[in-house]
């Protein structure tokens, strides 16, 4: 049995058209089904749905064989964790997005920058934020936030914030700005370095059709 991990959302959906080329079709829906083991058309083949954060755990720890996971989850495991134990053989290229700094439109950030000032950050990525913020030699207090980033700014708790951002969209209706670009983020697979040995014919096949998906696209 092939146990491959998900999140859903943008990761889950974007992930299909992949999979289909693998010859893989999921038999449930994760949006309407409560099942967090989906099964597919094929016997040997299951799918787990995971929050996305816990991806690289579970493929770390052989709970499951392959993973889809945010370059920015791997990022932030890695930076607690370390990178041994799994392969990242491939940058699938999908749910491409940006970690960037934000912070309300009233805030001189490039001046707070200059003078050396002390900055409250909020984030859920707070082992990558420290790297790059330490990188540039600046003095930030991290605040850990696991949702609505965006609030945080506007009721005083921090001064910036650090997320993902894909269209902006959520940070215009707030009246939040993006400043600075930590990182591109984008989806990458991640492979049980146990599972590439015991069920490598299994694994490998699943790896060249995702490779070939990946370089057909324009």
């Amino acid at each position: 049995m092939l146990t491959l991990a998900l999140s859903k959302g943008r990761i889950f959906d974007d992930t299909l058209p992949l999979l289909a080329s693998a010859g893989i079709r999921v038999a449930d829906d994760p949006d309407t089904s409560r099942k967090l083991i989906l099964s597919t058309n094929r016997p040997d083949v299951r799918i787990i749905i995971v929050r996305a954060s816990d991806v690289p755990t579970y493929v770390l720890y052989g709970a499951a064989d392959v993973g889809v996971a945010g370059s920015d989850v791997l990022l932030e495991h890695d930076a607690r964790h370390g990178s041994a134990g799994m392969y990242r053989p491939i940058d699938l290229n999908i749910a491409r997005c940006r970690m960037m700094v934000a912070v309300h439109e009233g805030f001189d950030y490039e001046a707070a920058v200059r003078s050396g000032a002390r900055i409250r950050v909020a984030t859920k990525y707070v082992d990558t934020a420290r790297e790059h913020f330490a990188a540039k030699g600046m003095h930030v207090d991290l605040i850990k936030l696991y949702g609505s980033m965006e609030l945080a700014p506007l009721v005083g708790l921090a001064d910036a914030i650090v997320d993902v951002v894909s269209t902006g969209g959520t940070l215009k209706a707030n009246r939040l700005i993006a400043v600075e670009e930590v990182c591109p983020v984008s989806a990458r697979l991640v492979v049980n370095q146990a599972a590439l040995k015991v069920k490598r014919t299994e694994v490998q096949a699943l790896l060249d059709a995702f490779e070939l998906a990946v370089k057909a696209v324009p």
